[in-house]
């Protein structure tokens, strides 16, 4: 059995179920029917997060059974979130300016609390 479609295949506006079919005794139910959430995620998407939700949200071991790295599985758990219809927040900074903060931290130039401010300032 095919995929529900979510989209219209030529214009991309969301489609709408019209007409549902019991395939054991033939009854036929026409209306208009929302679809769920759910139906918006892409094939990818839906194994993606039939695979994070059965690791418990545990991105390392969602990693490991997909074979991507920790940032990709939270990139994929982004994009999943944006299809569903959330927002999702952007880090504040970037990764250079994180690997500053660590170098520095490091070096002894900023204490533990000023390295947790400036990584939780935004940019």
């Amino acid at each position: 059995m095919n995929k529900p479609l979510s989209t219209c295949p030529v214009c991309g506006t969301k489609l709408m179920i019209t007409e549902y079919t019991c395939p054991q005794c033939g009854t036929v139910i026409k209306g208009k029917f929302e679809t769920n959430r759910l139906f918006r995620l892409t094939s990818n998407q839906l194994d993606f997060a039939v695979v994070f939700i059965k690791n418990r949200g545990n991105i390392t071991e969602v990693g490991k059974e997909l074979g991507i790295s920790y940032p990709t599985v939270r990139n994929k758990l982004s994009e999943v979130i944006k299809q569903l219809g959330f927002k999702v927040e952007e880090e504040t900074i970037s990764k250079e300016e994180r690997l500053n903060i660590l170098k520095k931290l490091e070096a002894g130039e900023l204490s533990v609390q000023e390295a947790i401010k400036q990584m939780r300032e935004e940019k």
